[in-house]
């Protein structure tokens, strides 16, 4: 196991009726609120009129910023910043989704910076500070609700990247399985896809010591695939909704990718299909994982498929090696199908036009290559976006 520092500052909330924290807890950190959302779900669920009541009840003013996109926009970035420089804003409140929560992160940065907000996105300028941020939980996917991390996209340049920062974790999160209820099935399928993905970026690692992260991650993935089904047949299961509601949580907040070397692979892949085609980012992972898990499988890394094909899907261990892996990722397939995702890029909208395109520009990114489990390059990527259609 790697050497490292452990530190995920966020306070968490979590259960039915958690709401009743929000003033008290907006009050330790700030006093004029700017109040963050998306397309309105939040309005037809009455989360809204729960929040500005509180906000009201506690005689603290508050303005707004909705509309925000999923792969939120750098422009609602720039529209943030200016809102709360105009009303002195000390706090922002996030309620939503990842895209929104995102989104306010990067508000919060930029409130300090004179320039672009896209310049701290692409690392033109670094992050020195960020306005306090509070969440309330409305889609189990992205995990942004306990992480220091936000991805901005520019669809000016058909760009979507990631930012980080320690004044970027939340500073409370109220985590409420039943505003999940309304969640539709495609998005409640995509949330469990982005799940898995958070942690199978940090399982597949050629560290082999840090056994207890791992076994965590086998019981994140474990959960996923027990509830995500019946979360989509049974949309107000309370078991279900809470239980990948904290696992959205602990895929990400940094926990089971301690004492390893992990180098996110498929997730920059999909950022470049989603910079084009805007496309729901879980689905991307989905459509990719599958065809980068066959890609990269050798020898050398045979072991991990083996462990991943024992332990999280029950694949008898006395099968032969490379037929364990290969039946592991079958299963991964299978169970993304299962949830009635879509499996090809064909399916939502992307075909071979922009593939070279895309896989240069990550590699302009990444400088070279992707991933730590096995690098990729050039050829690499294309030949995974090709296999994908």
């Amino acid at each position: 196991m790697l050497n490292f520092n452990y530190n995920i500052p966020t306070r968490v909330f979590f259960g039915e009726g958690k709401i009743e924290v929000l003033g008290k807890q907006i009050k330790k950190y700030g006093s004029r609120v700017l109040l963050t959302y998306g397309g309105g779900s939040i309005k037809k669920i009455g989360l809204y009129d729960k929040v500005v009541n509180i906000l009201e009840q506690n005689n603290i003013p508050y303005f707004e910023l909705s509309g925000i996109e999923p792969n939120p926009r750098v422009e609602s970035v720039i529209e943030g910043v200016k809102i709360c420089r105009e009303n002195n804003i000390d706090f922002i409140l996030a309620v939503g989704g990842g895209s929104t929560i995102d989104c306010s992160k990067v508000i919060g940065a930029a409130y300090y910076y004179d320039g672009n907000p896209w310049d701290l996105v692409i690392g033109k300028s670094k992050v020195e500070n960020v306005l306090p941020i509070g969440t309330i939980l409305t889609l189990s996917a992205t995990g942004s609700e306990m992480d220091a991390g936000a991805v901005i996209t520019n669809m000016e340049t058909n760009q979507k990247y990631g930012v980080g920062h320690p004044g970027m974790f939340p500073k409370f999160s109220i985590l409420d399985p039943t505003y999940t209820y309304t969640v539709s099935k495609y998005q409640t399928a995509s949330g469990v896809a982005d799940i898995m993905s958070h942690t199978l970026e940090e399982y597949f690692s050629n560290i082999k010591g840090a056994y207890l992260q791992d076994r965590l991650a086998e019981g994140i993935l474990k959960t996923c695939i027990k509830y995500g089904r019946t979360a989509i047949d049974e949309p107000t299961n309370y078991e279900a909704r809470a239980n990948l509601m904290w696992a959205s949580s602990l895929a990400i907040n940094g926990l089971i990718g301690y004492g390893k070397d992990s180098a996110w692979t498929v997730h920059p892949l999909e950022h470049e299909l989603s910079a084009y085609y805007d496309i729901t980012h879980g689905v991307g992972l989905a459509i990719l994982t599958p065809h980068w898990m066959e890609h990269v499988l050798d020898q050398d890394n045979l072991w991990k498929f083996v462990e991943y094909g024992v332990n999280v899907w029950d694949i008898d261990r006395n099968l032969d090696d490379m037929e364990i892996a290969k039946k592991s990722i079958e299963k991964t397939s299978e169970f993304f199908k299962s949830l009635d995702i879509p499996m090809t890029l064909k399916e939502v909208g992307i075909g071979e036009e922009k593939l070279e395109i895309m896989a240069k520009a990550l590699m302009e990114y990444a400088e070279g290559s992707v991933g730590n489990f096995k690098p990729l390059e050039y050829e690499d990527v294309l030949s995974i976006y090709k296999k994908s259609l």
